[in-house]
């Protein structure tokens, strides 16, 4: 019996967090015998190519001078800060951590949405967000035994990305996203690259390290796509929770590949996040009014190859 329409959207989604986390644990792995500057210059050189051929195909790049458009660099200068934090926040802390420090990103692009777009949020969903960063300052525990400094920056990578987020929602609708999406990986190759000789110079590559971080590349283009299609089938509302499944993803693999155990802080406030961003999500849906949490889920917001 075929799926429904929702169900096949949540089965993609989640399809597209597997890949997004696949991609996170190679480049978690590829750091440990090169820098984050070389990984963002090599993985970054691929996914450009990858998404600069999709976009010639579909036509996207008919107007390059697009590109200029102060949305397009805002967003461009937030994903590059997001992408420096989260790269050196995934260099040093267990992927798990990382993911779940993430996971409030839906609940910052609707405190940023308030605030920016006048959006109107309802106590309930104010008190969700107050929770939810309280989970996130579980995991962090500043001022407590195990705290990382690193885990500040796995904050300010979540920062990052809402103001990349509310950015794509004030870039005109006539502009390509695939247009935006080789503009930021662009972007975030030639960053790798001037980041490359501070960071400590090029490492020589195997031919197994760099066919990984083709596949790192890869892994985040089926994961955009299968994002896509997972929008397109079935209802936002329904799908956009099916995100959360890439902590258990990041656990998982945590523990297989690099031997992490979540403690029971962690664990407690990866649920207190998950939590208030579902109820979140509910209530946006009950009141029906534009659903930021769940458009943070949306094609446009997807990761661009980074």
């Amino acid at each position: 019996m075929p799926l429904s329409p929702n169900l096949r959207g949540a089965l993609f989604m989640v399809v597209a967090m597997i890949g997004f986390t696949l991609n996170d644990s190679i480049t978690k792995l590829s750091s440990e015998s090169m820098n984050m500057a070389q990984v963002m210059l090599v993985r970054g050189m691929f996914a450009t190519l990858m998404v600069g051929l999709l976009a010639w195909r579909s036509g996207a790049l008919a107007l390059p001078r697009s590109m200029l458009q102060p949305m397009v660099a805002v967003r461009v200068a937030a994903e590059a800060g997001g992408t420096v934090t989260f790269l050196i926040a995934l260099t040093h802390l267990p992927i798990a951590n990382v993911s779940a420090v993430g996971q409030a990103l839906p609940l910052a692009v609707t405190m940023g949405a308030a605030m920016v777009f006048g959006d109107r949020v309802g106590w309930r969903r104010w008190l969700a967000i107050a929770v939810g960063f309280a989970g996130v300052l579980i995991i962090v525990r500043p001022g407590f035994q195990g705290f990382s400094i690193y885990s500040l920056l796995a904050l300010a990578n979540v920062t990052c990305c809402a103001v990349r987020d509310l950015a794509t929602k004030l870039i005109p609708q006539a502009i390509p996203t695939l247009l935006v999406s080789t503009a930021t990986t662009f972007a975030m190759t030639i960053l790798g690259a001037a980041l490359l000789i501070p960071m400590g110079g090029w490492t020589p590559m195997s031919v197994e390290s760099t066919v990984l971080l083709a596949l790192a590349a890869v892994l985040v283009l089926i994961g955009y796509q299968f994002v896509i299609m997972a929008m397109r089938v079935g209802d936002i509302s329904f799908i956009a929770p099916f995100r959360y499944t890439s902590l258990l993803w990041a656990i998982l693999l945590g523990f297989l590949i690099f031997g992490d155990v979540p403690d029971l802080l962690m664990v407690i406030g990866s649920a207190i996040i998950v939590g208030s961003g579902l109820y979140t999500l509910y209530r946006e849906r009950t009141v029906g009014r534009r659903r930021i949490a769940a458009e943070s889920t949306s094609p446009a917001m997807a990761p661009d190859g980074m």
